[in-house]
């Protein structure tokens, strides 16, 4: 009974600590948005939809993440805390359309 009552009292520490969540879809071998704004100073988590029948890989030196999506799969990249500034990514395995950037303000 202890220790139920223990994990009743930190289970409202961990939901009030979650990262807060933005969404990335990949369309078409294309990002939505191209442009993910989210807050200076603090760790988010970015999920990516990948809404197309084949894999593509979210790729970012800036960010220094890598992540393959399989096809219509959701997968999840924590980023941050960040400074301030223009990150970008692609999409490694299409390059040409699948672009985008995380812009910290």
């Amino acid at each position: 009974m202890k220790y139920l009552l223990t994990l009743i009292f930190l289970l409202p520490m961990y939901a009030v600590g979650a990262e807060p969540e933005y969404v990335l879809v990949i369309q078409n071998h294309k990002f939505e948005p191209t442009e993910v704004k989210i807050p200076a100073g603090k760790k988010i988590k970015l999920q990516i939809q990948n809404k197309d029948s084949t894999p593509e890989e979210f790729h970012s030196d800036d960010l220094k993440r890598e992540k393959i999506i399989l096809g219509n799969k959701t997968a999840f990249v924590l980023l941050g805390p960040l400074s301030p500034g223009r990150y970008k990514f692609m999409g490694e395995f299409h390059e040409s359309t699948a672009q985008g950037v995380v812009v910290v303000e």
